[in-house]
C-alpha cells in the first residue's frame, strides 16, 4: 500500500491492506459476505465477511470521475456472496485509456479491530490466493 501514489490509501487512513494492479478487468469477491456498500459509478464496492471483517476494494485512483465510464456491476448492495464470486466486471484498457491508474487497493476499514493483519509477500496472485489474513 504504500507505494500507491493516492495519500488516503498509502497512509493506510482508510485501513491496512493490499494493492494489486490488475491483469484482467474482474473483481472478485475475496471472501465470503455481504455486499454492504456498492458505489452506482462501478468504481468501489465494500464488502462485510461472514467473520466481520469490513473490505473497501478501489478499482482503480481517481476513477470515480469516469462516472461509471467502463465500469460494469455485477452484483447488488445487499447480497450474499462467496468467495470467487464476480462483483465488479471493467474495461481495463478503455479506463487506462483515459490516463487513469487502475491499481486498485483492498483495504480492511476496520482494521483497528483487529491485532494482526498479515498481507501476503507474493508479488503474483491469482482468483483463490490469499491477500490478507485479519486475526482478533
Amino acid at each position: 500500500m504504500s507505494e500507491v501514489s493516492d495519500e488516503v490509501f498509502s497512509s493506510e487512513a482508510l485501513g491496512k491492506g493490499v494493492a494489486i494492479k490488475p491483469e484482467i478487468g474482474e473483481v472478485r469477491a475475496p471472501a465470503n459476505g455481504i455486499i454492504s456498500t456498492l458505489f452506482p459509478t462501478g468504481h468501489a464496492v465494500g464488502m462485510t465477511t461472514d467473520e466481520g471483517t469490513e473490505i473497501l476494494i478501489h478499482i482503480g485512483l481517481d476513477t470515480v470521475e469516469l462516472e461509471g465510464k467502463y465500469y460494469e456491476i455485477s452484483a447488488e448492495q445487499g447480497q450474499q456472496v462467496k468467495a470467487g464470486d464476480l462483483l465488479i466486471k471493467f474495461d481495463k484498457e478503455g479506463v487506462e485509456s483515459e490516463n487513469y491508474d487502475t491499481i486498485t487497493p483492498v483495504v480492511i476499514t476496520n482494521s483497528a479491530e483487529f491485532q494482526t493483519i498479515d498481507v501476503t509477500e507474493e508479488t503474483q496472485v491469482t482468483p483463490g490466493d490469499y491477500l490478507l489474513t485479519a486475526v482478533k
